[in-house]
């Protein structure tokens, strides 16, 4: 189909010789379905489409998708499609991105992949470098949709299917897809201890596994992948044992490990995460002095060391911190009021459940951003 340059220089409209390539129309306030004889799928040379963010009121997502041969992004995330994904998406083997990820709340309908069935969706797309079904009730045997995707999908270097009704453990086959560099699994059944191979993807930088009732204890050469930014195994509560120590040169900035039953002591190596901004290590078991060499995480905005067994004395904070939680620790004696001078940007600060005496710093209410101080039962 082709349109005059009016049509083309529309907002949310891509040409290339008066041939409409791209069309984006997400976050537009899009309502109702689509229809299989929609001119949309007239767009023979369309080779991005992006609906995400609109309402479609739990239409299901067309059949005749299928006819955008050219198809190389897709995306159609959180935008109200329900029901079986059409099989007719398999025929689109130029894919490379498709996303139809969705924030999925329980009892709400969502995106399924049944009939047919994981296997015969991607079978054709192996061009795929990532993909997003997160939110999507997803029916296959045990581990086969690991086997699936690492036998139809040799460049992926995304994969993100959290809370997907995946079940586990993760199958080795996985190792196939060297390319990996982002894996997103949380919210699933993967009941297993975290799988070695894990660490031979040379590209990894964000792991999430959150809430996969994974057991055992954390394999110290994770911490130690020198590319892993983010490293999410949070409402884990069966993994267990010590952190080991960090090496000298990382690349994290984001470490989510509350709600486990990691233990001990915190390692001073946790100093060397300099370009850390997140650190939530909350509801453990970590005992003994919080590290005094926390002083060198120079980015890190939000700390929660709450819920675990830490005793005084507390360290000096970085100064960019925003909210400091130490709650419900043993720590006890006098707050030291040099440690919240310089903190700028501090806005919250929850010590309740220690056992802290004495008087509050005066230097707390220096601090101009500071909106909430929380010091019950101390």
């Amino acid at each position: 189909m082709e349109f005059s340059t009016d049509c083309c220089s529309w907002a949310g409209v891509t040409c290339n010789d008066s041939h409409v390539i791209g069309l984006d129309l997400s976050s537009e306030s899009i309502s109702s379905g689509i229809s299989n004889t929609s001119d949309l799928f007239d767009l023979q040379y369309l080779q991005s489409l992006n609906l995400a963010n609109n309402s479609f009121n739990a239409a299901q997502i067309p059949s005749g998708l299928g006819k955008l041969v050219r198809l190389v992004h897709l995306n159609f995330s959180n935008s109200g499609f329900v029901g079986q994904i059409p099989l007719e998406i398999s025929s689109l083997t130029r894919l490379i991105t498709p996303d139809l990820s969705m924030v999925y709340f329980l009892g709400s309908p969502r995106l399924k992949v049944e009939k047919p069935s994981l296997r015969m969706l991607v079978r054709n797309l192996t061009k795929l470098t990532e993909l997003y079904l997160d939110g999507t009730k997803i029916s296959a045997q045990g581990d086969d949709w690991s086997q699936t995707i690492s036998l139809s999908q040799p460049n992926l270097r995304v994969l993100s299917l959290s809370n997907c009704h995946l079940s586990g453990p993760l199958h080795p086959s996985l190792q196939m897809l060297r390319s990996l560099s982002v894996i997103q699994l949380s919210d699933n059944n993967l009941s297993g201890p975290i799988p070695e191979f894990i660490v031979n993807f040379s590209n990894l930088t964000s792991l999430r596994l959150r809430n996969c009732q994974l057991f055992g204890t954390l394999l110290e050469k994770i911490i130690k992948v020198l590319t892993l930014q983010t490293l999410d195994l949070s409402d884990n509560g069966l993994l267990e044992g010590p952190l080991s120590e960090f090496p000298q040169q990382t690349s994290f900035h984001t470490l989510l490990l509350g709600y486990t039953n990691f233990s001990g002591k915190l390692p001073n190596a946790i100093g060397n995460l300099e370009g850390l901004p997140l650190l939530i290590l909350g509801s453990c078991n970590f005992t003994g002095p919080i590290s005094n060499s926390l002083v060198n995480l120079t980015q890190l905005g939000n700390l929660d060391l709450s819920f675990n067994m830490f005793t005084s004395p507390i360290p000096s904070f970085p100064k960019n911190l925003f909210h400091i939680d130490l709650s419900h620790n043993d720590l006890s004696g006098r707050i030291p009021f040099t440690h919240f001078e310089g903190l700028r940007n501090l806005v919250d600060i929850n010590l309740r459940h220690n056992s802290f005496k004495g008087n509050i710093p005066l230097s707390l209410f220096t601090l101009s951003s500071l909106q909430i101080i929380d010091l019950p039962f101390n």
